[in-house]
């Protein structure tokens, strides 16, 4: 019987879902997503228009851009938030690069017409997967945004081709945990991200060894136990999608 988690899961357990549509009212489509005691908000608006180097390149389609922050209160000790630092720092960067790359992976920008979808990812509780909840978050986000634009006649076909979703996995004290907490995050020896489809693609794969190495044996261990975390969430975004957009 594998052991159980601080927090009473077994070791192949994502946390609680939980999805509220809607969030922010002034968005095209928003999502409060929370695993766990991670909470964000992912909020989608269009604007019609797309970035000049798009128009200097003669570039045809729309684009996605993403941006992510932590709010100064969703840690325990206050972050300074980025504008008082006069800086974006590097791990910021790097998360909202992988949100905006894992949401191209299944958008199709010849069908978005000359439109920007603009994903803004902001965390108002962070408990580890920040960026995995991120990810799952605005995929859904972006899902309402196009059916405004939908039903608004502004484009004819849905542009995204698949569902995206993301998950943590990692050794802990030397076993393969799924959805890593806080706690577990921060101690692991191995912890990785991965991105993936719905049907079952990759887009995605972060891992590395906190002073530590790990066999291809135990990688293989990981990405198995990602893949079923991640067909899990591929189905709660499909129930989703069939209570607010059908």
């Amino acid at each position: 019987m594998p052991n159980a988690r601080a927090d009473s899961r077994l070791p192949d357990q994502l946390r609680p879902l939980t999805l509220e549509a809607n969030i922010a009212p002034h968005a095209s489509g928003s999502v409060l997503i929370g695993f766990g005691q991670t909470r964000v908000i992912c909020a989608a608006t269009v604007e019609p228009r797309v970035p000049s180097w798009m128009r200097q390149q003669g570039v045809t389609g729309g684009w996605l851009t993403a941006e992510y922050s932590m709010l100064p209160y969703s840690t325990l000790d206050r972050k300074p938030r980025d504008i008082t630092k006069g800086k974006i720092d590097g791990r910021t960067v790097e998360i909202q690069r992988l949100i905006g790359r894992s949401l191209r992976a299944v958008l199709d920008l010849g069908k978005l017409g000359e439109n920007t979808l603009w994903i803004d990812c902001d965390v108002l509780q962070a408990d580890g997967g920040t960026r995995t909840a991120a990810i799952t978050g605005a995929y859904l986000a972006a899902r309402l945004a196009i059916q405004q634009l939908l039903a608004g006649g502004r484009i004819t076909e849905n542009p995204l081709t698949d569902s995206v979703a993301a998950v943590s996995v990692g050794l802990f004290q030397g076993e393969a945990l799924l959805d890593l907490n806080y706690v577990e995050d921060k101690d692991a020896e191995v912890d990785a991200n991965v991105v993936m489809t719905g049907r079952g693609q990759f887009v995605e794969v972060q891992s590395s060894g906190e002073e530590s190495t790990f066999s291809h044996e135990q990688l293989q261990t990981l990405i198995a136990l990602a893949r079923r975390g991640l067909a899990e969430l591929a189905a709660r975004q499909a129930e989703f999608l069939a209570r607010h957009v059908g």
